[in-house]
């Protein structure tokens, strides 16, 4: 492919235009590497497209029968009595049926759409996602905090994180030279605590800390999902000289705690 083509179609994608097959012509040229990831844009934007997309606005049709019930309304309320208010009793039955029609349109516009249109969104949304899962992957390996940084925030757009992000999350949190990095990973790993592999490796996690941020970060994450098995792996840190006696006390309370 030339390059003038791969820019022409890196400058679709930045501008939220990019179709199901564009998007994927753009993850092999990633992986082959012919197309930088620092050349393209937020992946915000298409995800606006898909809300768009999934969201159909209600019938024109919807709106009329709300007013026109409001205008019937109004007019039998002046018959009866020119000078009075509508009947509260009256009037709220007929606005709340106006108001039911408007909200089944809105219903209606979703799941009316045809099966072609629904798979397109579907696939459109799983490229999506595949696409900031590369990205989150690729920037892991970056040198600059920054920028692993930034691809431990990408977690937090995914709907659920694939095992491959979850272990990538799992070295950034033990191996990470960067405490921040660390920390931040420590939190993108705290929606998928359900999962007892997770769990399970947040306990062996508390014995690859050494500092006292991310110690006492996942002291207090133990507590919260009262996860009784890391006792004794907090009692580990307790008997490390190295361990500073203000994380001792913290780790002693959370201990009593989850005992």
């Amino acid at each position: 492919m030339e390059r003038k083509q791969i820019d022409e179609l890196v400058a679709k994608y930045n501008e939220g235009l990019a179709d199901p097959a564009e998007i994927k012509l753009i993850e092999k040229l990633i992986a082959a590497g012919e197309v930088d990831l620092t050349s393209l844009h937020e992946l915000a934007g298409l995800d606006e497209q898909i809300q768009k997309m999934e969201m159909a606005a209600p019938s024109l049709s919807l709106d009329d029968k709300f007013y026109t019930a409001l205008a019937d309304e109004k007019r039998a309320s002046r018959k009866t009595n020119s000078f009075s208010f509508p009947s509260l009793n009256s009037l709220f039955p007929r606005l709340a049926m106006a108001a039911v029609l408007i909200l089944s349109g809105f219903a209606a516009g979703y799941f009316l759409q045809s099966p072609q249109q629904k798979t397109e969104v579907s696939e459109l949304t799983k490229e999506v996602g595949d696409l900031k899962e590369m990205v989150m992957l690729s920037l892991m390996e970056k040198e600059s905090a920054t920028q692993r940084l930034k691809a431990v925030s990408l977690t937090s757009e995914m709907n659920q994180a694939s095992e491959k992000v979850t272990n990538a999350l799992f070295v950034a949190l033990n191996k990470d030279e960067n405490v921040n990095v660390r920390l931040a990973a420590l939190e993108a790993l705290k929606p998928y605590v359900g999962k007892s592999g997770v769990r399970l490796k947040l306990i062996e996690s508390i014995d690859e800390q050494a500092s006292p941020l991310v110690q006492m970060a996942l002291a207090e994450l133990m507590v919260s999902i009262h996860e009784k098995k890391s006792v004794d792996a907090l009692k580990q840190l307790l008997e490390k000289e190295s361990t500073p006696e203000e994380v001792k006390t913290k780790i002693s309370e959370s201990i009593k705690i989850l005992i």
